[in-house]
């Protein structure tokens, strides 16, 4: 199949016939925005194929709920919105959102001051990737989407002290991973240099 032109160059314009079922139109919102939302289901679910069912089902309902978009802020942002409810849906119903299965340890990991400049995003990506759930949802409302802790709390159904610790745990937890992460990045960098 070919390539689909740039039906329609404004937002404004893709909006309106979004809210007619162009199907044209809804390819393109698909084509335009897929994969940036089947990244942000994924930091949330940690699975691919059931990250792309959410974002499918995220996409049905920009589809069937456009009517409900007013203009006020982007598009995109809308969009994000939706498959971060989405996102947090599914996890509703898995029961994974305030799975706590680490102990206390991750109160008592010190601070670390700086993480190692080795560390790549692909690399910080993966190990936010191994939070716990809880943690990492906290983490990625709160550090990447940028929702405040009344706001979290909200979404979740918990507290907003709940939303502060799970991100204080989520922050502790992430620095000692990437501390592990820098004594492995410096012993590879040590035994390559031994072994020149």
């Amino acid at each position: 199949m070919g390539r689909i032109l740039a039906l329609f160059s404004q937002e404004a314009q893709l909006v309106k016939a979004l809210k007619k079922e162009d199907p044209k139109a809804q390819r393109q919102v698909y084509d335009k925005y897929s994969t940036r939302m089947l990244g942000l289901c994924f930091r949330y679910i940690c699975d691919e194929m059931v990250a792309e069912d959410v974002m499918i089902e995220g996409f049905l309902k920009v589809f069937s709920k456009i009517d409900q978009f007013n203009s006020d802020g982007s598009f995109e942002g809308w969009i994000r919105r939706i498959m971060v409810n989405e996102s947090l849906g599914h996890l509703r119903k898995q029961k994974r959102i305030l799975e706590d299965n680490l102990s206390d340890e991750a109160n008592n990991i010190p601070d670390y001051a700086q993480a190692d400049q080795n560390l790549d995003t692909q690399e910080l990506l993966e190990l936010i990737e191994r939070l716990p759930t809880g943690y990492r949802t906290v983490f990625n409302l709160y550090a990447i989407e940028g929702y405040a802790h009344i706001e979290i709390a909200e979404m979740l159904g918990i507290t907003e002290s709940t939303s502060k610790s799970q991100l204080h745990r989520a922050r502790a937890l992430l620095q000692r991973m990437v501390s592990e992460w820098e004594n492995d990045f410096k012993k590879k960098v040590n035994y390559e240099k031994a072994s020149c």
